[in-house]
C-alpha cells in the first residue's frame, strides 16, 4: 500500500514538472537569442565605412568591413547604402592583431599559432552624433605552423578569413541586441 502511494506522489511530480515546463515554453520565459533586433533609434539604412587598421595585417580592414556588409545584407530589417544616404554610419578601429603560439613541436619551434584581433567599433549618425559603441570586441583563430614559411603564411590568412566572419557576427548581433 505505501508502495502504491509513493508511486502516485512521483507520478504527480512528474505531471507537475511538465506542466511547468508547458508554462515556461507558453511564457516565453523571457529567452530569446541576442541579435537580430534592430538598429539604435529608428536608423533602418545603415552604410559601413573603412576601419582603420593599426596592425601589420594588410587588407584586415577591408575583409572586416566586407564581412560586415555581408552580415547586414542578410538580414531584411536593416538597408544597406552609401554614406550620403545613411540614418547610421558603422567605422572602426583594429587595434591589435597579436600572433601567439599555442603548442610545440619542439622546444623552440611551434606547432600552432594562434592570432587575435581586437578592435573598437562605432556608429555615428549623418551630423555625427555618436549612436552606439563597443571597444576590445575580439576574436581569435588557431592555425597551423608548417615546415614551409609560404604555407604557414597561407594558414594564417585562411584564420584571419576565419576570424573576420566570426567578428563581423559579433559586431552585428552586439549592435542589435534591442538594447
Amino acid at each position: 500500500m505505501v508502495f502504491g502511494e509513493m508511486r502516485i506522489v512521483v507520478h504527480s511530480k512528474y505531471h507537475m514538472a511538465i506542466l511547468w515546463f508547458v508554462c515556461a515554453v507558453i511564457a516565453g520565459c523571457g529567452y530569446h537569442f541576442s541579435g537580430g533586433g534592430g538598429l539604435p533609434g529608428v536608423i533602418h539604412k545603415i552604410s559601413v565605412g573603412v576601419f582603420e587598421n593599426k596592425t601589420r595585417e594588410n587588407g584586415l580592414e577591408t575583409q572586416i568591413a566586407n564581412d560586415l556588409i555581408s552580415q547586414f545584407s542578410r538580414y531584411k530589417n536593416i538597408q544597406l547604402t552609401d554614406k550620403s544616404a545613411s540614418e547610421g554610419h558603422l567605422t572602426g578601429v583594429i587595434r591589435s592583431a597579436k600572433v601567439t603560439t599555442v603548442t610545440h613541436a619542439t622546444a623552440i619551434v611551434s606547432a600552432e599559432r594562434r592570432i587575435q584581433v581586437t578592435m573598437d567599433v562605432k556608429l555615428t549618425a549623418p551630423d555625427g552624433l555618436l549612436l552606439w559603441s563597443a571597444n576590445a570586441i575580439s576574436a581569435y583563430e588557431t592555425y597551423a605552423v608548417a615546415s614551409e614559411k609560404l604555407m604557414t603564411e597561407e594558414n594564417k590568412k585562411s584564420a584571419l578569413t576565419t576570424l573576420s566572419s566570426r567578428i563581423a557576427e559579433r559586431i552585428y548581433y552586439r549592435l542589435t541586441d534591442n538594447f
